[in-house]
């Protein structure tokens, strides 16, 4: 899997001063807590593919089979930063396999191995912003550059840092609209979803780990404690800059 060339006949995509005012035309419409098939629907109604993309860690695969519902043969985007739990990349082969999705590895200009010979071995644990910045947030910047829309996962519940996340906004970064159709979902609810449509899920979720990232910057978390307490643990890093 690599990252996808747009086809030669895909329709030119829109201009910033068109895609920014869908953004907020829909985010009127819309609100703060409509439902996720609603969001969803919007997109539908405005957009077509191969514009429109979603991101996935593989924690879950609710994001992609509510996407992939109304909008089968999306294009998911998974971030291959050569540090996935082995849990992760099963996860991600089982969503290939078993979801009407198209996933596209995203991967950064250099292997691991290519990475320590340029910059030393084991970067995260040196400059951990840095790593991230090679190995997911310029990947994923190059990769959207195909898209007029991209769907995350991010929920408000997750962490101080997203409670004011939007259902659509502009992505003024990467020059997008973003879409987050759970943003108001609990953790709770994530988990009910995923049981009842028997979706395929990383068993690391069950293991103490409700956030999963990368492998040497990922701790189990105690409970009761911020979801995202295992993500850099031991520094003041809580976000790896895809959503800022």
């Amino acid at each position: 899997m690599s990252v996808p060339v747009a086809a030669t006949n895909a329709p030119a995509l829109r201009s910033d001063d068109e895609l920014k005012a869908l953004a907020d035309a829909g985010a009127a419409e819309l609100g703060w807590d409509a439902p996720a098939r609603e969001v969803i629907a919007w997109v539908v109604r405005h957009f077509e593919l191969p514009a429109v993309a979603v991101a996935c860690s593989m924690a879950d695969a609710v994001l992609p089979a509510l996407v992939a519902d109304q909008l089968p043969g999306v294009d998911v985007l998974f971030l291959e930063t050569g540090y996935h739990f082995p849990e992760t990349y099963t996860t991600r082969d089982e969503v290939a396999a078993n979801l009407r999705v198209n996933v596209v590895d995203v991967l950064p200009e250099n292997t691991v191995e290519q990475q320590d010979r340029l910059l030393g071995k084991d970067l995260f644990a040196r400059d951990a912003a840095q790593c991230c910045a090679l190995r997911k947030v310029a990947p994923l910047r190059r990769t959207l550059a195909g898209y007029e829309l991209w769907f995350t996962g991010v929920r408000r519940d997750e962490a101080p840092t997203r409670t004011n996340t939007p259902l659509i906004t502009w992505d003024e970064t990467n020059g997008l609209v973003k879409v987050n159709p759970v943003a108001a979902w609990s953790y709770d609810q994530l988990v009910q979803y995923s049981d009842d449509n028997l979706l395929p899920v990383n068993p690391l979720l069950s293991q103490g780990y409700p956030s999963i990232g990368c492998q040497p910057c990922t701790r189990k978390v105690a409970p009761g404690d911020d979801p995202r307490a295992g993500r850099w643990a031991g520094t003041d890093k809580t976000e790896c800059g895809l959503h800022v």
